[in-house]
């Protein structure tokens, strides 16, 4: 484990919080993207206080949406915000190397990827990894936004069970959340 150690996974959390309602209130990001903190952490590194791991989709920017900046947030996007083995691997560096003690898991409204694995003739050759996985994990539910909360909480339960940094962690207050981003209101409904 690193000693990077900076911020709390429950003051991560509360940071993550006010930021988005940052971004609600003003529909701008207060991150701060200038030349010295780019210098700052290309001398020093990052120290991000959070992970979020997301979807692909072009209307979801963890940092803006999370009023942050350079070096604030470790973001690892896939489409449909499923886990294997590479996000489990970005996860673990982030926890064990960096000392990130909070990971999100944030589905969205509107996912194309959820839409995409209702139908069976969207199977294409790469695609069919992503569905197979949004499949297992919604069922048999039809509910679009109940789907997106069901694909979150696989995605959660499987770095739950795959890392040990986890299980070994959870008494230094590594904590892995779920949420929710609605594209049309710009608020994120943690789960």
């Amino acid at each position: 484990m690193t000693d990077k150690i900076k911020m709390s996974a429950n003051e991560a959390l509360e940071r993550l919080k006010n930021g988005n309602k940052k971004y609600v209130e003003t529909g701008l990001s207060n991150g701060d993207v200038s030349s010295s903190v780019r210098l700052k952490t290309s001398n020093h590194g990052q120290e991000p206080f959070a992970v979020v791991v997301t979807c692909s989709d072009a209307r979801v920017i963890p940092e803006t949406i999370f009023s942050t900046g350079i070096g604030e947030l470790f973001v690892i996007r896939v489409a449909g915000n499923v886990i294997d083995d590479h996000q489990l691997g970005s996860i673990e560096y982030a926890a064990s190397h960096l000392g990130t003690r909070l990971i999100v898991i944030m589905g969205h409204t509107n996912c194309g990827a959820i839409g995409a694995a209702y139908h069976p003739d969207n199977d294409n050759k790469y695609i069919r990894y992503i569905l197979h996985e949004i499949r297992y994990a919604i069922g048999d539910e039809t509910d679009p936004e109940k789907a997106c909360i069901l694909n979150v909480k696989h995605s959660i339960e499987t770095v739950e069970e795959s890392l040990e940094i986890i299980k070994e962690e959870h008494e230094h207050s590594l904590k892995v959340v779920g949420a929710v981003y609605h594209i049309d209101t710009g608020v994120v409904e943690f789960v």
